[in-house]
């Protein structure tokens, strides 16, 4: 026969258990899917596009914060209420700015984020072949002066 400390830990572990497979539930899509395969699939390009603004680095659809679940009912009545793709993402980008996109749109908002990599790029080289020019010109070793 188990001790109460015993007891206890089982308990805490069984209810640790049931909390990790219940969260699993928390992270599905409660909406019904559609009957037209084309509206289904609008639905899902349209919830792997839009960034969740909570976790920030998950799509909605990846995501099981309250606020991701909120975007993904919404996109579904908007698509179920007859909504073209540019209308929805006029909307969330009305509400939530280009931030929600993870593609966002090239526009003088965004060159820095558009420009940056290629800035940073070019100049890392620049770095790299300024520091390779210096080098150049010095010797490889001691070896290399005695000659």
């Amino acid at each position: 026969m188990p001790n109460s400390q015993q007891l206890i830990n089982i308990r805490s572990g069984l209810g640790l258990g049931i909390l990790i497979l219940a969260s699993a539930a928390w992270g599905i899509d409660p909406m019904p899917p559609f009957d037209d395969p084309s509206l289904e699939s609008s639905y899902q390009e349209l919830i792997n596009e839009v960034r969740c603004l909570v976790c920030q680095n998950q799509t909605i659809a990846d995501s099981n914060a309250p606020l991701a679940s909120d975007l993904r009912r919404e996109i579904h009545q908007m698509i179920g209420n007859g909504a073209s793709r540019p209308e929805i993402v006029e909307f969330l980008v009305a509400r939530y700015g280009d931030f929600v996109l993870y593609r966002p749109p090239f526009h003088s908002k965004t060159w820095l984020l558009w420009g940056a990599p290629i800035i940073l790029l070019t100049l890392g080289f620049l770095v790299f072949a300024r520091i390779l020019k210096s080098r150049m010109g010095q010797p490889l070793s001691e070896d290399e002066i005695a000659l």
